[in-house]
């Protein structure tokens, strides 16, 4: 981890979280998992439904199956709130998974993401992603705040 803020502001260092965000939705939908897994760090960990995954390469082969060509859809996220602590953050976002059809465009998803990022080698990365869905309660590891 770089614990170095590098002169960076609270504005700019939430500017890059958010497009760390949106970079991991796009490269996600796009198929481009490679890029997608370099948004985490090497230890990370990755939880859906109970099912936790580590690593940067175990996660990239989790999604890459997950999301074939023909299951990808395009994820919607909004209401991000970040909570910055140095080289650390925790960041809640919600978010709608979208896919066409037979019937058309449909929502398979809603729910919301708790992370914790680190600020390293000059940029924002995924320690750890949780993905609730709507109406699950949050996990009890990512409450408020900056932590590990």
């Amino acid at each position: 981890m770089d614990d170095d803020c590098g002169g960076s502001t609270v504005g700019d260092d939430e500017a890059e979280i958010g497009r760390t965000l949106a970079e991991y939705s796009q490269l996600c939908d796009d198929g481009r998992f490679d890029e997608w897994a370099s948004l985490f760090t090497e230890d990370a960990s990755f939880v859906v439904a109970g099912k936790v995954t580590e690593g940067r390469s175990a996660i990239r082969s989790y999604m890459a199956e997950l999301q074939p060509a023909e299951a990808r859809g395009k994820h919607i996220i909004s209401n991000s709130l970040v909570e910055l602590d140095g080289a650390r953050a925790a960041v809640t976002t919600d978010y709608l998974f979208v896919r066409r059809g037979t019937d058309g465009l449909g929502i398979l998803a809603a729910g919301r993401y708790y992370d914790r990022l680190v600020r390293h080698d000059r940029r924002w990365r995924f320690h750890r992603r949780t993905i609730t869905m709507l109406g699950d309660p949050p996990p009890d590891d990512d409450g408020p705040g900056p932590r590990d």
